[in-house]
């Protein structure tokens, strides 16, 4: 009709050599400001981390950059053994596989991991909501032992004030089957679920937190002293992990925007339900 070829149509002029270094320079600098909070984001995640602050970029200029400029992180590891399950106390049957979980405060998932500093260890505590992914409960001590599993579940208790009949899921860690976690537990109604013997996938979740706990934050900040830990490890619980990560699992959002939402319009509970595994 306007008398031009297809190809000419949708012909683009080159883009110069300096004006695309300019971009890739530019699209690398929006790449780490990502990375200074969420550092261990691959490229799917950091895809949308970019889309939500107004940056449009398709996959393949974004793989392209990141290998480029080698935008990944280098992972320091170590191990510690945190769960000891050799005691006396009742271990309860697991009571997740095959649940459906389709609500906030209907499963809590616990569990510990440790800190390396100059001098030792410092040992941290936390409680999930496993329908936002949020840490609703958390506990810093240089000790582990069942204040510090105890300290982590009153926190959680005392801010979403659950109905009896949550499910509160752990290994079967001394920490979380001693008898004032216990007893706590069954004061505020909680169905108590543990994993079975040296499986820690009954309690991925939480295991996932830990691992991006340490992935995106612990070893990169390199913590020296306990007033390190203490006054940086709340920051990242709260202002980056709850309210700024999103989480594939819960369709890109942070924990605290799902709960937001949530509480909004309870009817978007009917678009987000989940079948834990057999």
């Amino acid at each position: 009709m306007i008398g031009l070829s297809v190809s000419t149509f949708y012909y683009r002029p080159k883009v110069s050599r300096e004006d695309r270094e300019k971009q890739d320079a530019d699209l690398r600098d929006r790449v780490e400001l990502v990375q200074t909070e969420h550092p261990k984001s691959g490229y799917r995640t950091m895809m949308r981390y970019l889309h939500r602050s107004g940056v449009r970029v398709g996959e393949r200029k974004l793989r392209r950059i990141m290998k480029k400029y080698d935008l990944h992180a280098r992972i320091k590891r170590a191990f510690v053994r945190t769960t000891d399950s050799n005691h006396s106390h009742r271990v309860f049957p697991n009571l997740l596989p095959g649940r459906t979980v389709m609500g906030l405060d209907e499963v809590w998932t616990a569990d510990l991991t440790y800190i390396r500093i100059a001098n030792g260890f410092v040992y941290l505590a936390v409680i999930l909501d496993l329908y936002s992914r949020r840490v609703i409960g958390w506990h810093i001590s240089k000790r582990i032992d069942g204040n510090l599993a105890v300290a982590a579940l009153q926190m959680a208790i005392e801010r979403r004030k659950p109905k009896p009949g949550c499910i509160h899921h752990s290994d079967r860690g001394v920490q979380y089957l001693c008898g004032e976690y216990v007893e706590l537990l069954k004061k505020y109604g909680f169905w108590i679920s543990n994993s079975a013997k040296g499986n820690p996938y009954d309690n991925a979740w939480t295991e996932r937190f830990m691992r991006t706990l340490k992935q995106e934050e612990v070893y990169l900040a390199n913590y020296e002293t306990y007033l390190d830990v203490i006054e940086n490890l709340p920051r990242f619980i709260e202002e980056v992990y709850n309210e700024k990560r999103v989480h594939s699992g819960i369709d890109y959002m942070t924990p605290n925007e799902l709960e937001e939402r949530v509480r909004k319009d309870p009817s978007n509970l009917d678009n987000r339900r989940f079948d834990l595994p057999l």
